[in-house]
């Protein structure tokens, strides 16, 4: 009669090895090996602006009214358990970049898998611009509350009824996407060559 053997994981040894994951995950993320120029960032940020303006037809007309966009093109966001997100974009004003930044986040849950996505954010007054310009990291939810806006494909933007400080788009390949959410997400200024 054969015997059966019975393999146990341990819970300390199972959460050892699944926190080792996730550090190994967000570091990949975090790397340097992500690390772009500012002209790589530049040239992110167009394709990612010129994709919005695609998708989000009055899109174009809200952002010449906002006194300034953080475009992150990119970001990266991987999970096995515990999850991170990691991309680095440019402040423009008056269609100048004036500043890079990153996005670092993280999370704990049942979560697994990856994906890129963009992530506009628009200031559409001088005071919330001048908050997030002058923070030394300033995070979603707790320096500024974000108003993600999602629209159907080929829908409009309703300008008039859009009277929020802090505007956000969240969009991968496809276009806008639903049920996210920026809260907790820490955008910090670095400098870029």
């Amino acid at each position: 009669m054969a015997r059966k053997t019975r393999y146990t994981v341990r819970p300390l040894k199972a959460l050892v090895i699944t926190l080792g994951l996730a550090m190994a995950v967000v570091a990949l993320l975090s790397g340097e090996a992500l690390a772009k120029t500012a002209k790589e960032i530049n040239a992110s940020v167009d394709v990612a602006l010129e994709r919005f303006y695609k998708h989000v037809p009055d899109g174009k007309d809200l952002a010449a009214k906002a006194k300034g966009i953080l475009v992150m093109p990119g970001v990266i966001k991987g999970a096995f358990i515990v999850g991170g997100e990691y991309g680095e974009g440019a402040l423009r004003v008056a269609e100048k970049t004036t500043g890079y930044y990153n996005l670092i986040s993280g999370s704990f849950g049942f979560q697994f898998g990856g994906e890129a996505k963009d992530i506009i954010i628009m200031f559409m007054t001088d005071d919330v611009l001048k908050q997030f310009r002058a923070s030394n990291g300033w995070e979603a939810g707790v320096d500024g509350n974000v108003a993600l806006i999602t629209v159907g494909a080929g829908e409009r933007l309703d300008l008039t009824k859009i009277n929020d400080p802090i505007i956000g788009f969240v969009m991968d390949v496809k276009g806008l996407m639903v049920d996210v959410s920026l809260k907790g997400a820490k955008f910090t200024k670095v400098d870029k060559k």
